[in-house]
């Protein structure tokens, strides 16, 4: 590859999968041209790192780091992007020991809520979503040379973003360079997207031996247990990974394997088993440290897992592969502005991706639930984009922030859904954040600066007009965080509720989020140690790192409120008015998250479609026995049990008083449009009794006048 061509066209790197093993770099150097004087990083020597996945990892934004420092960095340093959060820091970590620097200086990372770079930081690790809403103040990213997106295969919204809007960026700046890395699945559409772009392919060391399932496909729970149990029987050395549909399966496998598992033959071995939740901040599945190596017993470790849990496990120790084939995706419905969870075959550049995680061991068995017909037929050759199956609301309001800066349009290498579209830029109306030209408001702009939901950004700022600023961060950091309820073993429910019961408020949900915040920052407060707040979250079935998480992201949006100067008022938690004025906040944002119980059973009916969803079981509500009639929900999700989560009750009066008009003439005939009609006409009746009765009182003299002539 010439430094002629690098000066105008990115990289494609294309990898096997993005976890691999064992690799010698077949590519011997890169050279890179800067005013005819050429760089050159050779690698010709045998990596240290034990995957390939990291050689590529870390090697490559290393090397790349050595040119932006051979040019004296007059083009800015380097950005390496990752979908997933966990992997940003881990690589960080990785590189900063590699190279002996401390991690923060030299070398960082930045993910949502978290910031541990400085000025000094050449080579910075951030997710995907971080380095697209860097561009929303520095949309020309004038602070990097080099810029590299890393598994792009995942096709998350921002990193489509990014490689749609870095086209833009790679004709202005004809400096920049840009390597992207993918699975080979994308090779030709990635070709045909940058055009003709130098390609670096690495191939597989060893060849795996994949077994797919003969006849019709049975039922997987006990596949798995079998699979699970007859491998640890033989004797073959080495870890497990099983991919299951979704969360809920993990949980169900975890409590099946640990229970069965407690009766093995001990000669065995110790059978353990790690859960391992992908959109939680959970700990990666790595090597056993020395420590544990040191150990009499063996232990073989089963990693049950799910979707988007193939970048996390970074472990040589890994030789089987279970995988069942299917999925629990969320793909969003704009018609009912909800999310569907659809069971449904993974797609076959997953499935490759799956087996990749063995491509270094030359004993590695991949076992395939489903047979070759299936992943032939029914199994789509690639991934879907999750711009074309999500809500794109935030994704618009995004880019009407950033056409300010001249960079609005964006050639996506996958058109989004134009129903989509069109339900994101009515939102966003009705939220008014738009002006009547369709472009971005003042209003509009401000919600913009939270990286939040657009509608829980609405209810932040509407809160510095009710007084609740201090108590609507809370929620916004709650609702945000991951759940704060642990997951519980069989047979801890009834405990677990009896500690859960003493948060509870009779408002709703929002509320009781509120207080199990206070008390998490009280019995910090009076802890000695973390250990007495691990303890202390324990003991009342508390997920302390999702608390943790929340403490961080209230932080942070407290910072950006005192950095706009919106006013912050004291906090009043407790006090009715204060209680009014958050659920004002909550409706400001949240007015197209309304349903009613229209039987009194607990059936509510969505305010915007026909859909009928019950009280979560862990909602205030369930717990007391107490069904409000209308309810303001936060979530909700068209499966086999359609739950409304977090929901607080509020009034008709006070909803028909918030929502704006057009939103509410826009709503379908239904019963519960009639009774809000109703609530309007009389609220309508009593404002022009109480402007009449004010005229009245500014006139007085006038008033007597007509009482003596009637």
């Amino acid at each position: 590859m010439t430094g002629q061509v690098l000066q105008s066209r990115p990289v494609i790197t294309v990898l096997p999968g993005p976890v691999k093993r064992g690799y010698n770099p077949s590519y011997q150097e890169w050279t890179w041209a800067e005013n005819n004087a050429a760089v050159r990083h050779s690698c010709d020597h045998q990596v240290v790192c034990p995957f390939l996945w990291l050689a590529e990892h870390l090697e490559v934004p290393q090397w790349c780091a050595e040119y932006c420092l051979s040019i004296h960095y007059q083009h800015g340093g380097v950005v390496c992007t990752q979908v997933h959060k966990q992997t940003a820091v881990q690589l960080a970590l990785r590189v900063a020991d590699e190279m002996d620097v401390n991690i923060g200086h030299e070398v960082g990372y930045v993910i949502p809520f978290e910031n541990c770079c400085s000025s000094e930081t050449i080579l910075r690790y951030c997710t995907d979503d971080m380095l697209q809403r860097e561009m929303m103040s520095n949309p020309f990213l004038g602070s990097y040379g080099v810029i590299i997106l890393d598994d792009i295969h995942e096709r998350s919204i921002a990193t489509d973003v990014l490689l749609g809007l870095l086209k833009d960026v790679l004709l202005a700046r004809p400096e920049l360079k840009l390597i992207v890395n993918s699975s080979p699945h994308l090779i030709s559409k990635l070709s045909s997207y940058y055009g003709n772009v130098p390609l670096i392919e690495v191939k597989n060391k060893h060849p795996v031996e994949v077994v797919y399932l003969s006849g019709a496909q049975k039922e997987s729970f006990e596949s798995i247990l079998r699979l699970i149990f007859e491998i640890h029987h033989s004797g073959e050395k080495g870890d497990i990974v099983v991919f299951l549909a979704c969360e809920q399966d993990i949980e169900k496998a975890y409590e099946i394997v640990c229970q069965e598992g407690s009766n093995l033959n001990p000669d065995l071995g110790e059978l353990v088993v790690v859960p391992l939740y992908p959109k939680e901040k959970c700990a990666l599945f790595k090597p056993p440290d020395e420590t544990e190596k040191r150990g009499q017993v063996y232990q073989r470790r089963v990693v049950l897992t799910a979707s988007f849990g193939e970048s996390l496990i970074w472990s040589n120790t890994v030789k089987f592969v279970i995988d069942v084939g299917v999925e629990r995706r969320k793909v969003y419905n704009p018609r009912i502005r909800a999310n569907s969870l659809v069971m449904q075959p993974i797609s076959q550049s997953q499935a490759e991706t799956r087996k990749q995680i063995l491509a270094s061991s030359s004993s590695g068995k991949l076992f395939c639930l489903y047979s070759e017909e299936f992943a032939s037929k029914d199994m789509r050759p690639f991934k879907p984009a999750e711009m074309q199956e999500a809500n794109l609301t935030s994704l618009v309001l995004f880019m009407k922030r950033v056409d300010i800066a001249g960079l609005g349009h964006c050639d996506f290498m996958n058109r989004p859904a134009p129903e989509s579209l069109m339900q994101a830029l009515e939102d966003l109306d009705y939220l008014a954040a738009l002006d009547n030209d369709g472009n971005l408001s003042e209003f509009g702009i401000i919600m913009s600066e939270f990286p939040l939901d657009p509608q829980l950004s609405k209810s932040i700022l509407a809160s510095c007009e009710f007084d609740c600023v201090d108590e609507m961060l809370t929620v916004a950091a709650m609702v945000t965080a991951p759940s704060c309820f642990s997951h519980l073993p069989r047979g801890a429910e009834e405990a677990a509720l009896t500690c859960w019961k003493t948060f509870l408020h009779p408002e709703g949900d929002h509320f009781t989020l509120i207080n199990i915040y206070k008390a998490y920052q009280d019995a910090t407060l009076n802890s000695t140690s973390e250990h007495c707040v691990e303890k202390w979250c324990h003991d009342y079935f508390l997920n302390c790192s999702a608390l943790r998480m929340a403490d961080v992201i209230r932080a942070e949006l407290l910072e950006i409120i005192r950095r706009i100067e919106l006013p912050y008022a004291e906090p009043a938690f407790g006090s009715k008015e204060n209680t009014v004025n958050i659920k004002k906040a909550l409706l400001s944002g949240h007015f197209m998250q309304i349903a009613r119980d229209v039987d009194g059973s607990g059936n509510y009916l969505m305010l915007t479609h026909k859909q009928v969803a019950q009280l979560h079981p862990l909602s205030t509500y369930s717990i007391t026995k107490k069904m409000p009639e209308w309810v303001l929900f936060h979530k909700f999700s068209i499966s086999e049990n359609n739950y409304i989560r977090i929901t607080s009750e509020i009034s008709p009066e006070l909803f028909m008083q918030l929502v704006p008009q057009y939103y509410f003439s826009n709503l379908p005939p239904s019963e519960s449009k009639e009774i809000l009609q109703q609530v309007m006409d009389h609220l309508s009746t009593i404002s022009a009794m109480k402007k009449e009765q004010k005229m009245c009182e500014q006139c007085p003299e006038t008033t007597e006048q007509r009482c003596t002539i009637q």
